[in-house]
């Protein structure tokens, strides 16, 4: 079970993580589970979780894209449900039918591809499938979500009704228009529509020569709105039908509410299921996004990040079109605890929190920009001291807080504990401070806690030296102009580069010169040993850089002399086979030449003829032979040119993939065309295509022919007319 406190996800940035995946969601509860992401206490579910966001991420580039799981919530249904004797409104019947529908779809969909999505399967498999839900909201709606005529026999007939009645309304209403229209007692307009009605625009001075029912007038007062006595009868015989309607509607909606009241616990298990998947995807798409992957998880007290990127910096960087160093660093149990040193802006800190956050990430379930060859093992606690941690509201300094941050720390410090400390020991004399972070050290180190500290104090670089399983480690920085490389080492510690930096930025050699007496002489030395020492490592960087590229040109080089040397080779057997095919045949020649010759003396047909038949049995020996080389030769052409085919396949199948990658990429980066009414539309990852039928506050009702639902109009992509 792992332990973190707030402090811990504050100093990591944690929460910047979950703002970014939340972004990805689809609907409102995947939203507010993502944001509530935490690490995960059970190491089963943990990696249980991180295999299913690792299929999941499987899903963008295999030919089996996981269908819609998008749904609107149904909380508030599911507490109407609950109630005795209430019932549903059509609007919620629609919700439910698209939860129920989407969450079985999911369900058969895993099963049936359970070689691709094992662990999702094995999720999507504690969900029971209940068709009667369907089936009876089916029967009462249909594939617009209203309710069907059929729905009750009473409906039957009250619907036939009220298009009788309408019928009447409609022909009454006719005569009476074509009536007063001829006498003249009409304005213009002839009729317009009030109260939801058909009325006559009758002329205010003929108001009293039209018989009816006043429901109004225009602000002029020139224009009286009159429904026609005839029509008004039928108008009174339709809102009765409409309230018999709405009745018989609501006995309808009951009945059904009431068949669905037994799958109250069902319908939140579909709704757990599918917000469960949208955070799933949600992570998956955030991990696509930074080259997130699973990494192994290891019994053995191992982390190893190789080439681990910092995701917040990626994504930042990345969008700016700056560079983003990665890092290379390992923990394990001869080697618990690294000092990393160094001067200020060099990437000591951002070294740290890289470490810590995609720990803390990987815990929580979310795949980490890391080599897939790394790998680690779950601590019980993640423990952070970074940042200025003045309490102003407990009015503590900075060193009071940090030492009773400290405290915390020994509290709860243990062999499965990974601390992280940044600029350990400062807030406080430097002398003083230092000895006590010395000896908090060598505590973390007697309870074999792993960790990682960065310092600028002396006392404690020397520590590391000291220490059996820790070590120094320092950013690298370059010997001439004292920029920061960003790159860790391993081994050595790192000098502040105090009075090399001060002289880089003008200030006087005298006054550098003074401050230097003012100190310790063996201080001095020791960091300027330590500084030569950097100094020497970056020059052995470079060169061992060089050297890579000198002995990749070298290569390169020689795979082009061995490629000429091949084709030299192949063109001189060539020329043999061809220099040895016309000796043959001058041979040949020759042989038949004297055979002509004896025959012309002794005119003797029967030794013309065996020696010919001699000749000609010596040569298909010879063609035998050759037929048999030949073979032997054609097979070793067709073993190599298989072997070219496979290569060639190899990189063609990384060609499609980079161009797929560049397509996807080209996809994000097009416009967006802006949505109206009547569009045809399919969400970004789904498959089904609908029609817009109404936009309102950035959301669309999408209508897919069965059934309609609701979209955030930034989850939807524009599908262009067949």
């Amino acid at each position: 079970m792992i332990s973190v406190t707030k402090k811990t996800l504050q100093d990591l940035e944690f929460n910047t993580i979950l703002d970014t995946i939340s972004a990805y969601c689809t609907t409102e509860l995947g939203y507010q589970k993502s944001l509530e992401i935490l690490p995960f206490k059970n190491k089963s579910e943990l990696l249980a979780n991180l295999k299913q966001t690792s299929e999941y991420v499987a899903s963008f580039t295999n030919n089996n894209a996981i269908p819609n799981h998008g749904f609107e919530t149904i909380s508030n249904e599911l507490k109407f449900l609950e109630i005795e004797d209430s019932f549903l409104e059509a609007p919620s019947f629609k919700k439910i039918a698209v939860l129920t529908e989407n969450a079985q779809i999911l369900v058969k969909y895993f099963k049936k591809f359970e070689d691709y999505y094992p662990e999702l399967n094995k999720k999507a498999s504690e969900i029971t499938i209940e068709k009667q839900i369907l089936q009876s909201i089916l029967q009462v709606f249909d594939k617009y979500g209203e309710i069907k005529n059929n729905a009750s026999p009473d409906l039957v007939y009250i619907r036939k009704n009220i298009q009788v009645v309408r019928g009447k309304i409609n022909q009454s209403f006719g005569l009476a228009l074509s009536q007063y229209n001829s006498a003249g007692y009409l304005d213009d307009i002839k009729e317009t529509i009030v109260e939801n009605r058909r009325v006559l625009a009758v002329l205010a001075m003929y108001r009293k020569k039209v018989k009816g029912s006043v429901l109004g007038s225009s602000k002029s007062g020139n224009i009286v709105y009159i429904e026609p006595e005839t029509t008004l009868r039928y108008s009174r015989e339709l809102a009765d039908l409409i309230q018999d309607e709405r009745e018989e509607i609501i006995r309808v909606l009951k009945s059904l509410t009431n068949e669905l009241r037994p799958f109250i616990s069902l319908l939140e298990e579909y709704q757990t299921f599918l917000s469960d998947i949208d955070v799933i995807a949600a992570k998956a798409k955030y991990a696509n996004k930074i080259n997130g992957l699973l990494p192994k998880i290891s019994k053995e007290k191992r982390l190893f990040f190789r080439e681990a990127f910092h995701p917040i910096l990626w994504l930042t960087n990345k969008e700016k079109k700056e560079p983003i160093y990665s890092q290379t660093i390992e923990l394990k149990s001869d080697n618990r605890i690294i000092v990393i040193s160094g001067p200020n802006a060099g990437g000591k800190s951002i070294t740290l929190k890289t470490i810590g956050l995609l720990q803390l990430m990987l815990q929580s379930g979310i795949l980490i920009p890391v080599h897939e060859r790394s790998e680690t093992f779950l601590f019980d606690r993640i423990l952070t001291d970074i940042g200025d941690n003045q309490s102003i509201e407990n009015h503590l300094s900075t060193y009071s807080y940090r030492l009773k941050n400290m405290n915390y720390f020994l509290k709860k410090c243990n062999d499965k504990t990974l601390f992280l400390i940044d600029e350990f020991g400062t807030g406080s004399d430097p002398e003083l401070g230092g000895a006590l972070a010395e000896t908090f050290l060598e505590e973390f180190y007697a309870r074999e806690a792993f960790g990682i500290i960065t310092t600028h104090y002396t006392n404690l670089k020397i520590l590391a030296n000291e220490l059996p399983f820790a070590t120094n480690a320092n950013m690298l920085f370059d010997e001439k102009s004292l920029e920061p490389m960003f790159k860790l080492h391993l081994g050595q510690a790192g000098s502040s580069f105090t009075f090399e930096v001060a002289q880089k930025n003008g200030i006087p050699y005298g006054l550098i010169n003074r401050a230097k007496k003012k100190i310790e002489k063996g201080k001095v030395r020791f960091d300027k040993t330590i500084a030569t020492l950097q100094k020497e490592r970056s020059k052995l960087e470079k060169t061992s850089q060089n050297l890579k590229q000198e002995e990749s040109k070298a290569r390169k080089e020689s795979q082009k002399l061995e490629q000429i040397n091949v084709k030299i080779q192949d063109k001189l057997e060539r020329y043999q086979e061809l220099y040895d095919a016309n000796q043959r045949l001058i041979y040949l020649g020759q042989r038949l030449d004297d055979m002509s010759e004896k025959y012309f003396n002794n005119k003797d047909k029967k030794t013309l003829i065996g020696e010919f038949l001699k000749m000609v049995e010596i040569e298909n020996s010879k063609r035998k032979k050759i037929t048999k080389k030949e073979k032997i030769a054609k097979e070793k052409v067709e073993r190599q040119v298989k072997a070219e085919v496979k290569v060639k396949v190899e990189e063609i199948r990384k060609e499609k993939k980079e161009k797929k990658i560049e397509a996807k990429k080209a996809e994000e980066n097009k416009p967006k065309v802006t949505l109206k009414v009547g569009d045809r539309v399919r969400m970004i990852d789904g498959k089904a295509i609908g029609t817009i039928d109404k936009i309102e506050k950035e959301k669309a009702t999408v209508n897919y022919g069965i059934f309609t639902s609701q979209v955030s109009l930034d989850q939807l992509e524009y599908i262009q007319p067949l």
